[in-house]
């Protein structure tokens, strides 16, 4: 599929419109994650395509952003492996009776 000049302009009003539309439905969360993942895809594109210096800066936000927004399964995850750490620690140093 060949695509002009215009076409890429085309495709940012759709997404633009279709964010604006998942937002008056109330589904602002998910359109939070999808500019973050976009965001990372875009600089993941632009690296391996040579543009690296803008490539790297929004791969970097949208990264940041995206940690951001899954904060609270990292804080999760860290949550649970501390208390596996912890009883680990109990059982070994447990003494035998």
């Amino acid at each position: 599929m060949k695509r002009n000049g215009g076409s890429g302009f085309a495709i940012l009003l759709i997404a633009c419109g279709a964010l604006i539309l998942v937002g008056r439905l109330g589904l602002g969360n998910i359109a939070g994650f999808i500019i973050a993942a976009a965001m990372v895809a875009l600089g993941f594109y632009s690296v391996k395509n040579g543009s690296k210096f803008i490539g790297w800066v929004i791969l970097i936000i949208g990264g940041l952003v995206l940690m951001s927004k899954l904060s609270w399964i990292i804080g999760l995850v860290l949550a649970i492996a501390l208390i596996g750490y912890g009883v680990s620690l109990l059982k070994r140093n447990r003494p035998m009776i």
